[in-house]
This record gives C-alpha cells, structure tokens and sequence, in this order.
C-alpha cells in the first residue's frame, strides 16, 4: 500500500518514511538539473538568495519534454541522481527536504541527508511518459534560458516514487543487493 504525502514535506512526514515504502506524492514540488543546480549553489555560495526557496521543498531531476497539445508537460523521466551529487549537500544544508531522480547517491549525499534529515526517492526510469500523467500543473519559475533544464514548479497529483534513501541510513538498493546474495549466495 502506498503512503499518501501532500508536499512540501515537513520533519514529521520524514521521520516516518524509511527505505522502500512506496509513495504518492501530491502538491508542489520543482524540477532542476545540472545547470540549474550549478547556479543555484553558485548564488547560495555568494550568499544571494535562490531563485526559489528550497527549505522545505522537494527536487525532481527531470528535464521534460516539450508539452504535446492538450498536456501541460511533456515526457517527464528521472535523471540519474549521481550527476547532481556535487551540488546536494549545499541544497540539503540550505534547507532541501526530498530529491527524486533514479539511481544510488554518494556516501557524502546520504550522510547529508542523515544530518539535515531529508530524503532521496526514485522514479520509474523509462516511465516519462507515464509519470507525467501525474503532473497537473507545469510553470518556469528560474533559468529560463536553459530550456528544458529551466527549473518549473510543478503541481502533481499522486505521482509515485519509491523512498531510496532516508533520514536513518536505510539505502533501498543497497538492502537489495545484500539480500540478493544472501538469496543466491554470492560474495
């Protein structure tokens, strides 16, 4: 059974949500790639304020597609979580609650979200065209000149992640793969 969050996620949301529970979120959330993340931490680092307030808020690595008619958003896939690692522990100490993409984090990403208590969950990779059905609202609110990479605020509706990582240490694929070699007895 799936947990039903409403964003922007808060302390007590967090707290209860461990490695593997299957989520529904719905409510604000904002997408950011590389290039957006990169001139998100150089203005935090200049100590400018971001382009939107990331306390409290929740990270889509996305890049959609072009909207086709009729939809607000195009194809909305999961970018790999690894690209954006050297800038998530400056989002998380700002004050970042949730990140969403597809793939493991660094040792240093997960300590960072153990010590400012925030969590990293994944999406269907392959799925984009799908997930997007879960996204009802779509506006550039940063980077315009980025294109697809600009960073939107997106409303959705029951748009479903796994948790991956959370707040005590808990690592989804890193429980998999043990218990994988428990089960086939590899080393």
């Amino acid at each position: 059974m799936a947990k039903k969050i409403k964003l922007p996620l808060n302390e007590k949301t967090i707290s209860d949500l461990k490695a593997g529970d299957r989520v529904l979120l719905s409510g604000s959330l904002y997408t950011a790639r590389d290039a957006a993340h990169k001139r998100t931490v150089e203005a935090l680092n200049r100590g400018e304020p971001p382009p939107f307030d990331v306390k409290g808020q929740t990270l889509y690595y996305v890049g959609p597609s072009p909207a086709p008619p009729g939809r607000v958003i195009g194809s909305a896939g999961p970018t790999t979580s690894t690209r954006l690692d050297e800038y998530t522990p400056r989002l998380l100490a700002a004050g970042l609650k949730g990140m969403i993409g597809k793939g493991p984090r660094s040792a240093e990403v997960k300590d960072a979200m153990k010590k400012y208590h925030a969590v990293y969950m994944a999406a269907i990779g392959g799925a984009g065209a799908l997930i997007s059905k879960s996204i009802i609202k779509s506006e550039v609110v940063a980077y315009a000149d980025l294109g697809p990479e600009a960073v939107l605020r997106l409303e959705v509706k029951d748009f479903p992640v796994t948790v991956i990582n959370d707040i005590y240490g808990g690592d989804l694929y890193e429980e998999g793969r043990a218990k994988y070699r428990i089960n086939h007895k590899l080393t």
